[in-house]
């Protein structure tokens, strides 16, 4: 849809307002701006007066004119087909540089001086509107020679293309976009004239009378008028129909889809001289409704077109008419779409985007604008009065309250804003004070309007949703997680997560052997079971690790190569604590020999194991520990998680092993009592590269990394993300001390960081790890 800021002006006072101003108010109100363009002329470009004009001596195509520009006549030589003398012209003057560039200079043309130029509309940066320079007449205001012509607002204008939705075809013209802004800057709208008859004035029952059936979805209304010398197109209407792209071949079918434009109402016109066989012959126009449910218009068995869809070659205006039957006309656009839906063949006219969409229902309105346009022209007679057809249509009101529509919107908005944003869009509005009801009767262009969240969108889109204060949303649902389903989600995580890494789930009874518990040197309870199931199952189990590692063997007895298991069960502890743990046990290889691997897979290490681990109850952190007594001394630790304890993790020693007949077997308890649900919180990722820098220090074999860790982290350094231990190297040179290389990642959120300040990172770490541990580069 096109309109222009000085369009729009002549509906509504938009002077104090800017057209960045009314394009970020069309954007706010649902009407999004596409483009905009601005409509200059350049400077030294005047009006003009065309003195006389005469054939060029030596070009059959050129003309030497005198020019008179007010201060001064100048000589110009045109070459323009409708160039003539006595019409007022556009002059560029020498020194004007044209929008396309051309700079304007005193030149001889076939021997003849030259100085300026008569330009035609393309020249200077405007649609075209006919073949030739452009001639000015007073609908662009009052014509003084020599006035700069980029003074004359028409001509200094910017054009805006709105983006519409479907649903918006109350927009499709300048008066609903007018109307919608009026509402958003709460402005009244400037009254249309009325329009005045001459009582002199032939009648319009003269000429035609209209038949209809008794009901129909839609409104027609006709008038009339006598056309003497032709129609004359005024060039402030001749750059609109530009403007707006009209493809139309007569001036009259012009002048008509600039008034479709302009108000939304649809009209066609048609030849009564091809209907009647004199010019005071009366004829009938017969709107009925044919089999397929679409309304015909026709006249002495000629069908002139199809209401809402397209005209018909009968009895279509040309250059030569004389009378013209003038028809506005509203149909339900809900009619419209439905038959276009079921008649996908059927023949279309431009004006089918409009119908389809909803067209302007106020045909007097049109019909007003169109006829004090004639009223300008002095070959054009009307004819008095207007013979219509009412729509026989009830509107729909619907009924809410203004706590109803503040509820929507989260904001508390009075009746009488309510009412006064729904009046300035049309609507009749009603209210029951009583009650606190409100009753808004939809208009007709609003057909997409069907219920009360509808009005609450159209008062949401008129305030302007950035003015609405944000709320936090609240649950009306009760929150009915507990501790108990906390405690089973966080089972069921673990569980899925230790299947999709390859786990099997074991599932144990709660009685263990005490005998292979005393093997274990794991403590259990006294006093045993008065009837036990059998002398291996005679005692409560204190732990998962026992019968895991009797489900181990067993695979291994089957052929496996490669056991990964879990359990999820509750143990009694020797004083009779009960508690539920989490048991995992990875012996063997990494995985079964296959093709893949060239079966060959690497066998199950600790780093491996405590990884998988990590996968499964997230980040962990491992200290030392040697006192369970069937792990291996060199190869278990305590478990951590956010600084609390949580089990243990460790290589099964080699005499459980070789007792056992198990493979080289690493186990982890989990005390599940002491887990807690991590929560996975979302941060900002940064979106600049991230450096790596490798660092190797000389230490004492006997110094734990932790205390390194610790060190590091002391410093709490932004921009580092991450440093982990990936090398250590001894041999005889370095006696008790090892070497340890770190590698270190830097990653800053707002900038990217330079070489500079690495080194400085990397320089401050290590004064810390000198001053605190005495240790530093190799």
């Amino acid at each position: 849809m096109i309109i222009s800021k000085k369009w729009l002006n002549e509906i509504i006072d938009l002077s104090n307002f800017s057209t960045e101003q009314i394009c970020a108010k069309l954007n706010s109100i649902g009407l999004e701006v596409d483009s905009v363009t601005n409509i200059k002329i350049p400077d030294n470009i005047v009006v003009g007066y065309v003195k006389s004009c005469l054939k060029h001596e030596n070009s059959d195509h050129l003309h030497v004119c005198e020019v008179d520009v007010g201060d001064r006549v100048l000589q110009i030589v045109c070459g323009a087909k409708n160039a003539r003398a006595d019409i007022y012209v556009v002059v560029a003057l020498v020194g004007a540089v044209m929008p396309n560039g051309l700079e304007i200079k005193d030149a001889k043309l076939r021997g003849v001086q030259s100085s300026g130029m008569l330009c035609s509309s393309t020249e200077l940066g405007l649609p075209k509107i006919n073949d030739g320079i452009m001639i000015l007449d007073d609908s662009i205001g009052e014509l003084e020679l020599g006035k700069a012509l980029n003074e004359y607002d028409i001509l200094n204008d910017d054009i805006i293309e709105l983006e519409l939705t479907p649903n918006r075809g109350d927009c499709l013209s300048i008066y609903g976009v007018a109307r919608d802004l009026s509402a958003a800057f709460d402005i009244t709208m400037r009254d249309e004239k009325p329009l005045s008859e001459d009582d002199r004035q032939l009648g319009i029952g003269r000429l035609l009378s209209i038949h209809c059936e008794d009901k129909i979805d839609g409104a027609f209304a006709y008038r009339a008028i006598g056309i003497s010398q032709g129609f004359n197109q005024r060039l402030k209407l001749a750059l609109r129909v530009a403007m707006i792209g009209s493809n139309k071949t007569t001036n009259l079918e012009r002048v008509l889809e600039y008034i479709t434009h302009y108000t939304g109402v649809i009209f066609r016109a048609y030849d009564h001289g091809k209907l009647a066989s004199s010019s005071d012959e009366k004829i009938a126009i017969n709107i009925k409704k044919s089999g397929n449910k679409l309304y015909e218009i026709s006249s002495s068995d000629k069908i002139l077109s199809i209401a809402g869809i397209s005209q018909s070659s009968e009895a279509r205006v040309d250059e030569n008419t004389k009378i013209v039957i003038i028809e506005a006309s509203y149909i339900d656009p809900n009619l419209v779409s439905e038959l276009l839906g079921d008649n996908k063949n059927i023949s279309k006219d431009e004006f089918t985007h409009r119908t389809a969409r909803g067209s302007e229902p106020n045909l007097n309105y049109a019909m007003n604008i169109l006829f004090n346009l004639f009223a300008k022209d002095s070959n054009i007679s009307p004819y008095s009065g207007t013979q219509q057809v009412q729509l026989d249509k009830e509107q729909l009101t619907i009924s809410f309250s203004a706590s109803e529509i503040s509820s929507m919107i989260g904001m508390q908005i009075s009746s009488s804003d309510i009412a006064k944003i729904l009046k300035k869009l049309g609507f009749d509005i009603n209210a029951n004070v009583e009650q606190e009801q409100i009753y808004a009767k939809v208009p007709l262009y609003r057909h997409d309007i069907l219920n009360s969240h509808d009005i609450c969108e159209e008062i949401v889109r008129i305030i302007g949703i950035d003015n609405i204060p944000s709320k936090a949303l609240e649950y009306s649902e009760k929150n009915r997680t507990n501790q108990a389903y906390n405690r089973y989600k966080l089972s069921r995580d673990i569980r899925q997560k230790a299947a999709n890494l390859g786990f099997f789930e074991s599932v144990h009874y709660l009685f263990d052997n005490p005998i292979e518990l005393k093997e274990l040197g794991v403590a259990c309870s006294s006093e045993a079971l008065l009837n036990p199931i059998n002398s291996e199952l005679s005692i409560l189990k204190p732990t998962l690790i026992n019968h895991l590692l009797n489900a181990t063997s067993f695979n291994i007895k089957n052929s496996k190569r490669s056991i990964k298991l879990f359990e999820f069960g509750d143990v009694i502890s020797k004083d009779g604590i009960q508690r539920a743990k989490f048991g995992f046990v990875f012996s063997g290889l990494i995985g079964e020999p296959t093709l893949l691997n060239g079966a060959k897979p690497a066998t199950i290490d600790f780093i491996h194991f405590a990884n998988l681990i990590q996968n499964i109850l997230g980040k962990i952190e491992l200290r030392k520990s040697n006192d369970i007594e069937f792990l291996s001394e060199f190869e278990q630790a305590k478990i951590y998680q956010n600084g609390d304890y949580i089990g243990y993790i460790g290589r099964v020693n080699a005499t459980i092993e070789q007792s056992r007949d198990l493979f080289k077997t690493y186990v982890c308890e989990i005390d599940f009592d002491n887990l807690k649900p991590i929560k996975k919180l979302a941060n900002p990722y940064s979106k600049f590269q991230s450096l790596s820098r490798d660092l190797s220090i000389i230490m004492p074999k006997d110094m734990p990394y932790i205390r390194i860790k610790e060190t590091i982290e002391k410093l709490e350094i932004k921009s580092l993300k991450e440093f982990l231990p990936v090398d250590i190297y001894s041999d005889e040179s370095l006696g008790n001390s090892v070497s340890l290389s770190i590698k270190f990642t830097f990653q800053d959120d707002s900038k990217t960081l330079e070489d500079e300040e690495i080194v400085a990172i990397m320089d401050s770490i290590l004064r810390a790890l000198k001053e605190n541990l005495g240790i530093g580069l190799r």
